[in-house]
């Protein structure tokens, strides 16, 4: 629910509405002598009334996507990675030890094991971001 334009607002709100209007700024929707008259409207606003008349003829800001989580590049994210090449070698000292060739099909098992579901993570990855793409659009047409 609004609130009433009458209600007085505090320094947060100034400065929310100055990097809202250096915002705009930065976009070239505003020529410097707007933006020196209007940020001095800002700096002198009592109410929220105040703040609104210098926004009138400006579009609301727009809503940033979330960045996307950047995956740590530590142990816990390339442990596969770091794991497959000492397979083989662990096979050939197990072929030495115990003298039995069936020990070189644990190199393709450990490749399985390992990547075997990367291909359904990024499947899975590509199909969420399509539907969130989907969603957005379709908000934006409906105006959310």
């Amino acid at each position: 629910m609004a609130e009433p334009p009458e209600i007085r607002i505090g320094t947060a709100e100034r400065e929310d509405a100055m990097k809202r209007l250096s915002d705009h700024f930065a976009a070239g929707r505003l020529s410097v002598a707007e933006f020196d008259e209007r940020s001095g409207i800002v700096a002198a606003a009592m109410t929220r009334g105040d703040l609104a008349k210098v926004f009138t003829d400006l579009p609301d800001p727009v809503s940033e996507k979330p960045a996307p989580v950047a995956k740590r590049s530590g142990f816990g994210t390339q442990w596969p990675e770091r794991v497959m090449p000492v397979v083989p070698i662990l096979c050939v000292i197990l072929f030495f030890v115990t003298h039995q060739w069936w020990i070189f099909l644990l190199i393709p098992l450990a490749g399985a094991v390992l990547f075997g579901g990367r291909d359904n993570m990024r499947r899975r990855e590509y199909r969420d971001q399509r539907r969130r793409d989907r969603r957005d659009r379709r908000d934006e047409r409906r105006g959310y």
